[in-house]
């Protein structure tokens, strides 16, 4: 379902099963029930039956289900085909795949510190 670089799935919210409440972990969360609150963590994955309702910071998100909330990723954002999501995203990677939903703004970190290009404005040709 999904492509990461991260070791092995640290915390897991099952399907039948909903959280109230904030959570910071260093390592993987994965989401496939019903969460109320925000989450820090390396890697969040929220499975197609997931559900969360809060803000997430992160490394890298990959959403399967449906998010309400804004998100703050060191690295990406993915939404796959079955993806929902509804807030902003603060990121230097966004992919969202064909059927995936994204109502909201994003900001685009670039890779070199932020920095502005400054594109000269072109003089026009005298007529």
């Amino acid at each position: 379902m999904f492509l990461r670089r991260s070791d092995k799935i640290e915390t897991l919210i099952g399907q039948r099963s909903e959280f109230k409440g904030d959570v910071t972990t260093e390592g993987t969360i994965r989401i496939d029930g019903r969460f109320i609150g925000n989450i820090t963590a390396e890697w969040v994955i929220i499975g197609d039956s997931g559900y969360i309702k809060g803000n997430i910071t992160s490394k890298g998100i990959i959403i399967g289900g449906i998010v309400e909330g804004n998100l703050k990723s060191d690295d990406i954002v993915e939404i796959k085909s079955t993806g929902r999501l509804t807030g902003d995203i603060h990121t230097k990677k966004l992919s969202v795949s064909e059927g995936g939903m994204f109502e909201g703004r994003s900001f685009i970190k670039r890779e070199d510190d932020g920095k502005v290009i400054d594109f000269p404005i072109k003089e026009s040709a005298s007529m």
